[in-house]
């Protein structure tokens, strides 16, 4: 149910945003009234102590686009003084991604959600799980210092996990292991020594970071979801290959944090078991035939 608000407070409101934007734009009374294609003493007129006369829609419509504020804010009806379109723009926004979270903008986004949770689908194993060895192999084709800089930011996001205070929770489909324990897949031509290492840090990790980390297996063939994060209360995140869309409404954020913890609650493979399961599937991987036999 909508409050009603009493036509004095209204128009005090009305006076107090105007002056606000006023100053912030730096514009005075004399610029204002050109901008809005008024006299001066009708902008004095809007901001008389005391007024309790709201000036008329086509007035209201001028002043918010000349300090670029919602004539919506400017009447009280919201407490976000963005016009429609630069909320849709804030709400949604299309970034550039890399390959991991080498990407500054996802470091960025670490930064900012110090203190929250932080729950994550990755595209494949968890960057911040992953050993020198297997970022390297994953680096090896791309040009440049690409490798290096993954593996300083992975080491990063580790010492970022120890200091900021945030639980971090990662669902992974259970298939992904198992694919990258065979060799098959995206991991093929990956060795058997890289590949048991990885499974076997990752289950160090796991087991040494709880409960701040939790890991969580699911099945793919009874759940689904993208590669996804949810950045605390602030962010979310769908990577979809070349661009992350990130999402800040308050709706698709609820939304996008339900559809995580659907999928904790369906995994198949609890975050207290986690670190022995990999364990296990760690000693299945046979060694590495020596060359040439």
């Amino acid at each position: 149910m909508v409050s009603r608000v009493d036509k004095e407070d209204r128009a005090t409101l009305f006076r107090t945003r105007v002056a606000a934007a006023m100053q912030r734009e730096g514009l005075s009374r004399s610029a204002l009234a050109r901008a809005t294609g008024v006299d001066r003493s009708t902008i004095a007129q809007v901001l008389q102590d005391g007024a309790v006369r709201l000036p008329g829609g086509q007035l209201v419509a001028e002043l918010a686009a000349a300090l670029g504020v919602s004539a919506d804010w400017l009447l009280g009806l919201t407490d976000r003084p963005e016009r429609p379109g630069d909320v849709l723009a804030a709400a949604l926004t299309l970034t550039g991604a890399e390959r991991s979270t080498a990407d500054a903008q996802i470091m960025a986004w670490h930064a900012e959600a110090r203190g929250y949770k932080i729950r994550h689908v990755p595209a494949t194993l968890p960057d911040l799980l992953k050993t020198e060895a297997l970022l390297r192999w994953e680096y090896a084709l791309l040009p440049g210092a690409s490798a290096d800089r993954a593996v300083e930011v992975a080491e990063g996001l580790l010492g970022w996990l120890d200091e900021a205070g945030s639980d971090y929770e990662i669902a992974v489909p259970i298939g992904e292991l198992r694919a990258f324990a065979a060799g098959a897949g995206y991991y093929t031509g990956l060795s058997p020594d890289i590949r048991r290492a990885q499974l076997q840090h990752m289950a160090a990790r796991c087991d040494a970071l709880f409960p701040t980390l939790r890991l969580f297996l699911f099945d793919a063939r009874q759940v689904f979801s993208a590669p996804v994060s949810v950045f605390g209360p602030m962010l979310g995140v769908i990577y979809v290959g070349r661009f992350h869309l990130a999402f800040r409404e308050r709706e698709r954020l609820r939304r996008l944090t339900e559809h995580f913890d659907w999928l904790v609650r369906e995994a198949v493979v609890d975050a207290r078991d986690t670190s022995a399961w990999l364990s296990d599937l760690a000693s299945t991987i046979p060694p590495q035939a020596p060359r040439g036999s």
